[in-house]
C-alpha cells in the first residue's frame, strides 16, 4: 500500500506545547547494561533508560490544560464526591448505560465483570481477546475464544474493518452451546491484538442480532471506542457526516454494557469503569468493587482523577484530536512503507504492528523472533516497543506458535512530535538493514500467567534452555 502525499507529510498538531519533559538518549554501553539487568525484557527497563517509549498507549497520554485544571477541583470525599457525579454523567452521556461502576483501570474492570460471569465450563467469545482480558477469563476457569474474521490474520489485506467478528462462527458457537454456557459475548473496539483494527457498525449490528436471538448479552471492551468511531466515520459512507459522539452512541445502543480502560480514549494516566444496563448485575458489581477497589463513588481512584477522566472522555470525541491521532500513526506508516518494512495493513488507530515473520524470516518461532526484535529496536536507538506474539500468546496453541507474530509500536496520545516519529522510523530502518544478522532469544524465567510482563530472557548463546510454559519447537 503506497502512502498518499497527505500521509507522507507530518500531521499538524491541534495543540501547542505548554510544558516539556526532558529526555536523553542513553549511550550504547548504557543500553547494553540495561538489557542485561532487565533480563532482555523491556517491561523491566527504567523510564530514564528509554529515549522514545512506544511500549504502550495506556496511561501514557499527555493531559490537557483543562484536565490539569480539573485536578484542582478534586473533591476527595470518601462517599458522594461531586467528581463522581460528573464522571457518571459523562459516561452515561457518551454510552447511554445507566449504571457506572468506576475502577482504577481496565483490568480492574475486567476482574469485576469476569469474577461474576466467568465460571468453569463457560466460554466467552470475542473478536480477539487481549492479554489481561484472556487472563481474567481463564483465571476464573472459563475458556476465551477468538472469532475475528479471516482477514484479521492476513497482514497484507486492506479490508477496512479487520476487527470484525466472524458472524457465522459466532452464530454456530451460540447455537451449539448449552444454556448458560456462554454468559457474555465481548467485542474489542478497536482490535488491539490484531493490529488496532476497527469493527464496523454493520458488523456490530449483526453481532447484536445473533446475541439477541441466543439470549446472550453483548458487551464491548470500549477502551479505544473513539478511534473505532473515527474509522466508521471514514469508511462507512452512511456516517461520513456524523459526529464521533453520535457514532459512539449508535455503537453503544447495540450493547448491554462495556468495560473500559480510560487510560486510552479517556486520555488519563489512571482510571476505568464497568458500565451496564443490568441493574441486578450492577448491584453485584458494586459489592465486588467495595471488596477489591473501593467505595462505588471512587472505585480505587483519587476523586481528582475521576474529574480528569470526565474531561478526557469528552476531549477524545473531538474530530481535530482524532484526525491528528490517527494521522500520526499513518505518518509513521508512510515512513516505514517507503523503506519496504513489513507491518500490518492498513495502519490501525493507535500504533504500527511490525510483521515479525516477514521482518525476521530466518528465525523460527522457537527463537522468539518478536522478543528478539524488540530487543534490537531498543539496542539500536533506545526505542521501547512490545512483542505481541509467541511470548504474549504462545500458549494459545499446543506448539507454542502464536497465530500472529507482531511487534507493536504504540503511540502515546499528544506526547511525541513528528520528529520523534521520524527518529523511530530511522531506528526501525537501521534494524531492518541488518536483519539477517539478528539472532533469537530464549525464555529462562516466566510466571504462569501474563508471562510477558515478568519473564526473563537470554540471547541464544547464553541461554540454558526454555522454561516450562515457554513455546516449544
Amino acid at each position: 500500500m503506497a502512502p498518499t502525499p497527505r500521509e507522507s507529510r507530518p500531521p499538524v498538531e491541534p495543540y501547542k506545547v505548554k510544558v516539556v519533559e526532558s529526555i536523553r538518549l542513553p549511550s550504547i554501553e548504557e543500553r547494553e547494561a540495561a538489557l542485561r539487568r532487565s533480563g532482555y525484557n523491556l517491561f523491566q527497563l527504567r523510564s530514564d533508560e528509554v529515549y522514545i517509549d512506544l511500549l504502550t498507549d495506556s496511561g501514557t497520554s499527555a493531559m490537557s490544560d483543562r484536565q490539569w485544571a480539573g485536578l484542582m477541583v478534586g473533591d476527595e470525599s470518601y462517599a458522594g464526591s461531586r467528581n463522581f457525579t460528573h464522571f457518571e454523567e459523562t459516561v452515561r452521556g457518551i454510552t447511554g448505560f445507566p449504571h457506572v461502576i468506576p475502577a482504577h483501570q481496565g483490568r480492574a474492570a475486567e476482574n469485576l465483570l469476569f469474577s461474576l460471569l466467568a465460571r468453569p465450563g463457560t466460554t466467552i467469545p470475542n473478536n480477539m481477546h487481549f492479554d489481561t482480558t484472556k487472563a481474567h477469563i481463564e483465571r476464573n476457569g472459563a475458556k476465551a475464544v477468538n472469532l475475528a474474521i479471516d482477514e484479521a490474520y492476513d497482514l497484507a489485506s486492506l479490508h477496512p474493518f479487520k476487527g470484525n467478528v466472524d458472524v457465522p462462527r459466532l452464530r454456530r458457537l451460540l447455537t451449539e452451546a448449552t444454556p448458560g454456557e456462554v454468559p457474555v459475548v465481548m467485542v474489542t473496539l478497536t482490535n488491539n491484538t490484531g493490529g488496532g483494527q476497527p469493527v464496523s457498525l454493520a458488523n456490530l449490528t449483526e453481532v447484536r442480532e445473533v446475541c439477541r436471538a441466543a439470549g446472550v448479552p453483548l458487551y464491548f471492551d470500549m477502551c479505544r471506542w473513539a478511534e473505532n468511531a473515527f474509522f466508521i466515520r471514514e469508511r462507512e459512507p452512511a456516517f461520513a457526516s456524523t459526529s464521533i459522539r453520535e457514532i459512539g452512541r449508535t455503537m453503544f445502543d447495540l450493547a448491554e454494557g462495556a468495560t473500559m480502560s480510560a487510560k486510552k480514549d479517556g486520555l488519563v494516566n489512571i482510571g476505568g469503569f464497568v458500565a451496564t444496563r443490568d441493574g441486578a448485575l450492577a448491584a453485584r458489581l458494586k459489592e465486588q468493587l467495595i471488596l477489591f477497589e473501593g467505595f462505588p463513588t471512587y472505585g480505587g481512584l483519587a476523586r481528582r482523577d475521576l474529574e480528569a477522566a470526565s474531561i478526557g472522555l469528552q476531549e477524545a470525541c473531538e474530530l481535530d484530536y482524532l484526525t491528528h491521532r490517527v494521522g500520526q500513526v499513518r505518518y509513521l506508516a508512510a515512513l516505514l512503507e517507503a523503506e519496504g518494512i513489513p507491518f500490518v495493513h492498513p495502519p490501525g488507530g493507535h500504533g504500527i504492528y511490525l510483521d515479525v515473520r516477514r521482518f525476521l524470516p530466518n528465525l523460527p518461532a522457537v527463537d522468539l523472533p518478536g522478543q528478539a526484535l524488540v530487543v534490537e529496536l531498543y539496542r539500536e536507538g533506545a526505542v521501547r516497543t512490545v512483542e505481541v506474539g509467541a511470548v504474549m500468546f504462545g500458549d494459545d496453541a499446543s506448539d507454542g506458535h502464536a497465530p500472529l507474530e507482531l511487534v507493536r509500536l504504540a503511540i502515546p496520545r499528544r506526547v511525541y512530535s513528528s520528529a520523534h516519529l521520524a527518529y523511530v522510523a530511522d531506528v526501525v530502518r537501521r534494524v531492518w538493514e541488518r536483519r539477517s544478522s539478528i539472532t533469537g532469544v530464549r525464555m529462562v524465567e516466566a510466571p504462569e500467567r501474563l508471562r510477558h510482563f515478568l519473564a526473563r530472557f537470554a540471547p541464544l548463546a547464553a541461554a540454558s534452555g526454555p522454561v516450562a510454559g515457554a513455546p516449544a519447537s
